[in-house]
């Protein structure tokens, strides 16, 4: 029986192989936030979101978006979420950082910073680099107010220079789901209740173009302090023909990833770490 059985599984292996060589893409399949702009919401009007429409353009098929708001257990709630006897109900995670170890990450598709947002003609007015933040303002009774999330590298920076003090701390992650990243520059940096305010540069860049009377700052990493960061996307680990496809799908279509975004004022950084005009 077990050299029956050993006989058998050659074929049966190269069945398999054939059933899922036939076996085409129906759809491109990402995992959204459904209220995270710029990155994506239930619209499709982030430009995760557009850059899924361009892929599944390319592939000839439609866009299924699985929307789950992007909390804890983001991943484990959509990229591994599966009921017995039914399929994942996504399969790429459009946004992670290289190296995240709870996908299996493609190669980066951009590199982009933390930046500091503030209001033209305030009390940061003309800062031009985190080092000339700090540099103007040495009397600590004088520094200006700087909105953050907390467990940021934006915290992590102002503690390493002594400007913890000045720091309005927002939570990272809210358990109301119509609360959404760019509120810090949106609402508290435009109302003045905050000076300025560090956040991811996707999302400053964003928020300031839409507000308006904003200046955008890109910060540079500095020992101790990461601020860039190259941003892949995920496949769940052990889905080859996934990652293939989007790896492939990334590099035939840099120039129009590129362009997406900018469109959203993404501030993109070379491999040197400067800021691409």
């Amino acid at each position: 029986m077990s050299a029956l059985r050993a006989a058998a599984a050659p074929v049966l292996l190269a069945a398999a192989l054939a059933a899922h060589a036939d076996a085409k893409v129906t759809a491109f399949r990402p995992c959204i936030d459904p209220n995270n702009l710029p990155f994506s919401n239930s619209g499709g009007e982030g430009f995760e979101n557009r850059i899924a429409s361009l892929f599944a353009e390319r592939l000839g098929v439609p866009v299924q978006s699985f929307a789950t708001p992007q909390r804890m257990n983001f991943v484990r709630n959509s990229l591994r979420y599966k009921l017995p006897g039914q399929d994942y109900p996504c399969d790429v995670l459009m946004g992670v950082p290289k190296g995240f170890d709870q996908v299996w990450a493609t190669e980066p598709y951009y590199r982009s910073t933390y930046v500091l947002v503030y209001r033209k003609g305030g009390k940061l007015d003309g800062v031009a680099s985190g080092d000339d933040l700090f540099r103007r303002f040495p009397d600590a009774r004088a520094r200006p107010v700087i909105g953050i999330y907390d467990r940021s590298p934006a915290s992590e920076w102002l503690v390493h220079h002594g400007w913890e003090e000045q720091a309005h701390v927002y939570r990272m992650l809210s358990a109301d789901p119509q609360d959404y990243p760019g509120e810090i520059v949106a609402n508290d940096l435009v109302r003045g209740t905050i000076d300025g305010a560090v956040v991811w540069g996707p999302i400053g860049g964003y928020f300031a173009h839409r507000a308006g009377g904003l200046a955008v700052v890109a910060l540079k990493s500095e020992p101790g302090v990461v601020f860039s960061y190259d941003m892949a996307m995920g496949v769940r680990y052990g889905d080859r023909e996934t990652k293939t496809t989007v790896e492939r799908l990334i590099v035939e279509n840099k120039a129009a990833i590129t362009a997406i975004l900018k469109e959203f004022h993404v501030p993109l950084l070379d491999e040197r770490g400067d800021v691409v005009e």
